[in-house]
C-alpha cells in the first residue's frame, strides 16, 4: 500500500468532528465517533434534507464514473478526498465497465486507513492503491500516484465534496490548478461543491455550525465553482445542480420530495 503510514492508527482525533466521518454517518455508516453523529444531527435539526443531500452527491459521483468509463473511455483515476468507503466504490464502477482500470484514493482521515483495504479489492487485471495524504499536499500525492498511475494517458481527476473544506487561505484554485497541470490532455476534472445560492440561511447556518465544530465549511457562488474549470471544456450540462448531471445514468437513486440540494457539480475535459 503505497503512501501509507501505520502511526495514523493512532492519531484519529476523536475529539472534533471530521468531513469523512460526518459523510459517513450521513450514509448510514458505523465508522464514526459520538462528537461525528453529534454534529450531523445538529445540522439535520436545522436542516432535514443534510442526510439526502449527502446521498444525492454520492450518487453524482457514480453517475460521472458511469460516463467516464463509458462514453470518455477513461481508464484511469484519482480520487482524492475518498472517505470512508461505502459501495458501490469509485474503482467498482470503473472496473465493472473495464476490468483492467485503474484507481487511486487519497484521503487525510487515519479512520480511512483502517479501511483501505476495502477500497483496494481491485479486480486481477486492474489496480487500486491509497494514499494517505492531504490536498494541501499536491505534490506528494502526484508523486505517490505515479507509482499505479501512468501520466502518460488520460487520467480523471475526481474532487468530490471537497473544496468546500478549503476557506481562501488554502488557495483552493492554486491546489486545482496544480493537479490539473499535471495531467495529460483528454483527462479529466470532477467537482462537487456546496453553495449558499440556492438556500442561503440554511448553508449559512451549516457553516456556523461546522466552524463552531472548528470545521471549515466554504460554500461558493455559480461563477466561483466555474473558476475550478479555467482552460477546460465543460461537459454538457456544464455547472449545474448535482441532481441535474446526467440524470439518465442513475441507478437506484431516491428523489426526496422539497429537498433543495445546495451542490454544484461539473465535469470537465483538458484539452
Amino acid at each position: 500500500m503505497t503512501g501509507t503510514d501505520p502511526a495514523a492508527f493512532s492519531r484519529i482525533d476523536t475529539s472534533r468532528p471530521h468531513p469523512a466521518r460526518v459523510y459517513d454517518w450521513y450514509l448510514g455508516g458505523k465508522d464514526n465517533y459520538p462528537v461525528d453523529e453529534q454534529l450531523g444531527r445538529r445540522i439535520m435539526g436545522v436542516d432535514g434534507t443534510a442526510q439526502h443531500v449527502a446521498r444525492t452527491n454520492r450518487w453524482f459521483m457514480q453517475r460521472v464514473v458511469r460516463w467516464l468509463a463509458g462514453q470518455a473511455g477513461v481508464r484511469q483515476y484519482l480520487d482524492i478526498g475518498t472517505g470512508i468507503p461505502t459501495e458501490p466504490n469509485l474503482h467498482q464502477i470503473a472496473q465493472a465497465a473495464d476490468p483492467a482500470a485503474r484507481i487511486v484514493y487519497t484521503d487525510n482521515d487515519p479512520i480511512v486507513l483502517t479501511h483501505a483495504a476495502a477500497l483496494l479489492r481491485s479486480t486481477p487485471e486492474g489496480a487500486t492503491d491509497y494514499i494517505q495524504a492531504d490536498v494541501r499536499d499536491p505534490g506528494r500525492i502526484l508523486q505517490e500516484a505515479r507509482r499505479t498511475l501512468d501520466f502518460g494517458r488520460p487520467v480523471a481527476l475526481s474532487l468530490v465534496a471537497l473544496t468546500h473544506f478549503l476557506g481562501d487561505e488554502d488557495r483552493p484554485y492554486d491546489l486545482v490548478a496544480e493537479l490539473v497541470r499535471a495531467l495529460p490532455s483528454g483527462s479529466y476534472l470532477v467537482l462537487s461543491q456546496l453553495t449558499a445560492d440556492l438556500d442561503p440561511a440554511a448553508v449559512m447556518t451549516g457553516v456556523q455550525m461546522y466552524k463552531a465544530s472548528g470545521v471549515t465549511l466554504a460554500p461558493r457562488t455559480h461563477a466561483e465553482v466555474g473558476r475550478f474549470f479555467e482552460g477546460l471544456e465543460l461537459v454538457d450540462p456544464g455547472v449545474v445542480q448535482v441532481t441535474g448531471w446526467h440524470p439518465e445514468l442513475a441507478a437506484d437513486e431516491a428523489v426526496l420530495e422539497g429537498a433543495v440540494i445546495s451542490l454544484y457539480g461539473a465535469v470537465g475535459r483538458k484539452p
